[in-house]
């Protein structure tokens, strides 16, 4: 028996506003998750969020703007359900409350903003560690604009998780201490039993486009070493030049060195050698939950 679901998320992240429509295809037991849109708007929240606090009038208005037109699309495309998720520069912004009821108000969307942990569990529903063999326990990292999601998986079931405050963003408003990386050091350090038999998972948009410039085939993992050979050259180019040269978004061209920093480092204190990078994220996360609570009902 074959049948088609329909389910749609929204990712509000510090740098980017996502938007994602889904079909789940049911084959017999099995579903198969296929993304059929992906609308995403740069409104970089986290701008004002890290270094004011708050999300000013400016990027309020943009954002309320922008959840209408994405409400305009859900309607279009009749989900079965949908969900809307604000992540770490909208639990920052002391109005980041108010905002979502203006949102609520203006859009029908109900916005929910989840702490770290719960981001992190967002991120894990992908389960992606299923599809990649050969290694006893994984590191799911996702690196946003203001925190850094991980997910330790190990014998099959989730040994822990955790949020730090290390983002890109946050990195390039220099906000993120020697504390900060310590504290993640620590974490991985006092977690990973037997380094060099963990492997990691990468999501986030710079992980993707990093993997799309190391030529790597689907599927097959990126070394440390060719991460870290991406990186040096990017590290080359500069912020214009990554636009013209390199054809990056100006939102992605400033932020997509720090994150592979960022990555490099979950990688040197956890002993993993390769990342495998699906193309997956907390929208691709959240789809599956709403499936898995529509299958429960």
């Amino acid at each position: 028996m074959f049948t088609t679901l329909k389910f749609a998320a929204i990712d509000i992240g510090s740098n980017a506003v996502r938007l994602l429509l889904a079909n789940v295809f049911e084959i017999g037991r099995k579903p198969t998750f296929k993304k059929m849109s992906l609308t995403r708007m740069p409104i970089r929240l986290g701008g004002d969020a890290f270094s004011l606090q708050r999300i000013s009038d400016e990027k309020a208005r943009e954002l309320i703007q922008t959840m209408v037109g994405f409400k305009h699309l859900i309607e279009a495309y009749q989900p079965i359900a949908y969900q809307a998720y604000a992540t770490s520069a909208m639990r920052g912004a002391k109005n980041g409350p108010e905002i979502c009821g203006r949102i609520e108000q203006e859009s029908g969307i109900r916005v929910e903003i989840v702490d770290g942990p719960q981001e992190a569990r967002l991120i894990f529903e992908n389960k992606s560690a299923e599809s990649f063999g050969g290694y006893s326990d994984y590191l799911y990292v996702d690196v946003g604009g203001g925190s850094t999601e991980i997910t330790l998986f190990a014998g099959g079931r989730v040994a822990g998780s955790a949020s730090f405050d290390i983002g890109t963003i946050r990195m390039l408003q220099n906000q993120v201490t020697e504390a900060h990386w310590e504290q993640m050091h620590q974490w991985l350090k006092t977690r990973i039993a037997r380094p060099g038999t963990i492997a990691a998972i990468g999501s986030g948009g710079n992980i993707n486009k990093i993997f799309r410039f190391a030529n790597c085939k689907t599927g097959r993992p990126l070394s440390i070493d060719k991460l870290q050979e991406v990186r040096s050259e990017l590290a080359l180019y500069s912020f214009e030049e990554r636009i013209a040269i390199l054809d990056l978004r100006p939102d992605r061209a400033d932020v997509i060195v720090p994150a592979a920093d960022i990555y490099l480092n979950v990688m040197r204190w956890s002993g993993a050698q390769k990342i495998f990078v699906p193309q997956v994220g907390l929208a691709d996360g959240a789809v599956r939950l709403l499936y898995q609570r529509y299958k429960a009902s």
